[in-house]
């Protein structure tokens, strides 16, 4: 953060970035997958710096905890919906929406909800992005979806799925018409082109919060964990 504060980019969330894109800003995703209490570390963290992020909860037991959601929203940051109805439904588009609706009014009760973010269930057949062929979700006050509402030819997307920032070959569904060539091997290479001004004016970084820990037990887990599910995902997901 402090190399792109000291690069002249100002952070935003996602719902002040959709009307009014600064010229030269940095939106902060983070998909809420598990582990909450590591999304409300980085919301602290986030606070301290004077820094305003956009986090995307589920509606599974696994994200869904609305004590770190009020505090999150409490901090300043915003608070998203990390639908994935379609998956959870089996398919079946009329009851996805109705479960769409539940989940968002639900969430709504908890902290104001303009934007929303379809979560990729890399192990289902089913892409929940689809529900909008049907559906709109501005018919739900929704400003905006990330994959439907961002020009990526523009904006540089850089995503930690797969546990590293290249790993397009390993993401079955986050992934966008992106206008740049960067590999980033990892987080310090990000951090070398920022203080060089090699990176474009407009970023959005995508962060799962449970991958990052200064525990050696709970870092070797989650790089063991993935790097499996790395391996799954291109040989049975990828080539569907």
């Amino acid at each position: 953060m402090g190399a792109l504060q000291s690069q002249s980019y100002r952070f935003q969330t996602f719902q002040q970035f959709l009307p009014a894109p600064n010229s030269r800003t940095v939106v902060l995703r983070h998909d809420v997958d598990l582990l909450p209490q590591n999304s409300l570390a980085f919301a602290q963290i986030q606070r301290q710096a004077g820094i305003r992020g956009t986090y995307y909860f589920r509606a599974v037991p696994e994200s869904w905890n609305e004590a770190i959601i009020r505090e999150i929203a409490d901090l300043g940051h915003e608070i998203g919906y990390h639908y994935e109805c379609l998956t959870t439904c089996g398919g079946d588009l009329e009851a996805s929406i109705r479960d769409f609706d539940k989940n968002l009014t639900a969430l709504r009760k908890i902290a104001p909800v303009q934007t929303i973010c379809m979560h990729g269930s890399p192990m289902s057949k089913y892409d929940s992005k689809d529900l909008w062929k049907k559906y709109s979700y501005q018919d739900f006050g929704i400003m905006g979806e990330p994959y439907f509402d961002v020009d990526f030819s523009k904006v540089l997307y850089l995503t930690d799925t797969g546990r590293r920032w290249n790993g397009e070959n390993v993401s079955v569904r986050d992934k966008v018409s992106s206008g740049f060539s960067f590999q980033f091997q990892n987080t310090n290479e990000i951090v070398r082109a920022s203080v060089e001004g090699k990176l474009p004016d407009q970023i959005m970084f995508t962060f799962h919060p449970q991958r990052w820990t200064n525990d050696v037990f709970l870092w070797t887990k989650e790089l063991v964990f993935q790097n499996m599910k790395n391996i799954i995902k291109r040989h049975f997901f990828m080539r569907r």
